[in-house]
């Protein structure tokens, strides 16, 4: 039930109003409306306008939020008895940070059994910490560090975020080379057995010359690079045919498997008559069976090695994106982190021309790497998903003076102009509901302006959306500015973009 009114006496035993004039508490009396809440019901809900500052008077409210689709429990706040201490205090009222900011409710009020509580509008909460000095020194504490819990918490979100997205990345990378790996073994269990029985009838009646002759077109598949064949896959396929027909032709019971190791790598029909020239007719059988089970053999070592390679990078990127190897502080070197962070983005980045624009003579800079490459992973990721997979990512870094300039550049919608002015500011967001905090780049903006000394702007216009960061190229160097801003187009000092 809404638009009753509240009893003075309801808030002289309340504890955050304890010690007031009777004026006061007359004027606090008539501010208020009151509201009763049954078990379940909601009292304000995430992503609505916060339009009061809520008193408990008595029962439980229950603060939880979306996140990843899944309501998490944010707070209980009650007026069950316990000691009056700030922190008890802080759990009978709420509301007073985002009635302050004038922005929307942050997370949903929820009452636990029958509930009853005050509100305030907006002016009237402005009033009374003007009116009750002693509420103002209890209320504005708790909204300071109810609003540093939230930064650290959407500090501790966006980290566990990013290593989702690396452990994604990371197990994407890994499929493909796994699967050669797995797919190549498979292979070889049968292929060894075949090989020494091709090898032991080809040993018995080939004469040096012959074997020579094979081993000679074994050196030339094995330096001839892989996917050097016909670029397309009708004339690959054309080449595949007329090798297995030749093969097939000239004695070798399955010529499939020796066609397509020969077309990937540039041969064709003719190079099979080269090496048939140098052996005695009745001999080419065996010759073909012997080379066709080698070169299987070959290949498959080959995807091994390759994968193995493949795994090694992926180590290598995942050493350099979370610096494991390194002091909490060190000499940064931003192509590498840039690097870093776009291979374990890659799965993100699949549909995406990047374009890279890196410095010549680009200076290590004093830094935190682990911290740099959240603000990479926050920029490119907000990039990638502003152009909906498609587009074209550009990422330059080069020296600026005494600093290191880094622009990720991307070609989506760009951000309207009536936000824009809006886009640092912490808790501001344009993203549904559950999407975003309205908090991972204000993380950015105090990775890059408080630990780093540098500055973050952004320039945007449908089709082109730039990011641009500046950072101290030198220990002990002066701080990094921000150019003056053009009007309309760009804004110093940037925090949260909203998508």
């Amino acid at each position: 039930m809404d638009g009753g009114t509240v009893a003075e006496a309801e808030l002289r035993a309340h504890p955050l109003f304890d010690g007031l004039t009777g004026e006061q508490y007359s004027w606090l009396a008539s501010a208020a409306r009151s509201r009763e809440l049954a078990d379940g019901e909601m009292l304000f809900e995430e992503g609505t306008p916060a339009t009061f500052f809520v008193v408990l008077l008595d029962g439980e409210l229950l603060i939880s939020k979306l996140v990843d689709d899944r309501e998490e429990v944010l707070a209980r706040h009650s007026t069950r008895p316990g000691a009056e201490t700030r922190a008890s205090l802080a759990h009978t009222f709420t509301g007073e940070l985002c009635v302050l900011a004038g922005d929307a409710y942050l997370a949903t009020a929820t009452s636990v059994g029958d509930s009853r509580v005050a509100l305030y509008g907006r002016d009237a909460f402005l009033q009374m910490l003007v009116r009750t000095p002693s509420v103002s020194e209890l209320v504005v504490p708790v909204l300071a560090l109810r609003a540093q819990d939230m930064i650290v918490s959407a500090g501790r979100r966006s980290t566990l975020a990013s290593l989702g997205t690396l452990a994604a990345g990371i197990a994407h990378e890994l499929n493909n080379p796994v699967a050669a790996v797995t797919r190549a073994i498979g292979e070889l269990d049968g292929a060894v057995a075949e090989l020494e029985e091709a090898a032991e009838t080809w040993g018995e009646i080939a004469t040096a010359a012959e074997r020579e002759a094979v081993r000679a077109a074994q050196r030339d598949w094995c330096a001839r690079p892989r996917g050097s064949g016909p670029g397309d896959a009708l004339a690959m396929t054309e080449t595949e045919e007329r090798l297995q027909d030749w093969a097939e032709d000239h004695g070798l019971a399955d010529g499939a498997c020796l066609a397509e190791l020969l077309a990937e790598r540039g041969l064709d029909v003719d190079w099979l008559e080269d090496l048939a020239g140098r052996l005695r007719a009745d001999r080419l059988p065996a010759a073909l069976r012997y080379l066709s089970e080698s070169l299987r053999v070959r290949s498959s070592a080959i995807e091994v090695r390759d994968a193995g390679t493949r795994v090694q990078a992926i180590v290598r990127n995942t050493k350099e994106y979370t610096n494991l190897d390194r002091a909490p502080e060190a000499d940064v070197d931003v192509r590498e982190g840039l690097e870093a962070t776009l291979a374990m983005l890659r799965p993100k980045l699949a549909g995406v021309t990047v374009v890279r624009d890196y410095g010549t003579t680009l200076p290590r800079i004093p830094g935190f790497p682990t911290e740099l490459n959240q603000v990479w992973t926050n920029l490119i990721d907000n990039a990638a998903g502003a152009m909906g997979g498609g587009g074209e990512l550009t990422v330059s870094a080069r020296a600026e003076g005494g600093c290191v300039l880094v622009e990720i550049a991307d070609t989506g919608p760009g951000i309207d102009p009536s936000v824009l002015p809006r886009v640092f500011e912490p808790f501001f967001t344009t993203k549904d509901i559950g999407a975003g905090t309205g908090l991972g780049l204000h993380l950015t903006h105090r990775i890059v302006t408080r630990r780093h000394r540098g500055s973050i702007t952004v320039r945007s216009r449908p089709g082109d959306t730039r990011f641009q960061v500046r950072l101290p190229g030198r220990p002990g160097g002066e701080a990094c500015a921000a150019p003056p801003a053009r009007t309309g187009r760009a804004v110093p000092d940037a925090g949260s973009r909203p998508r």
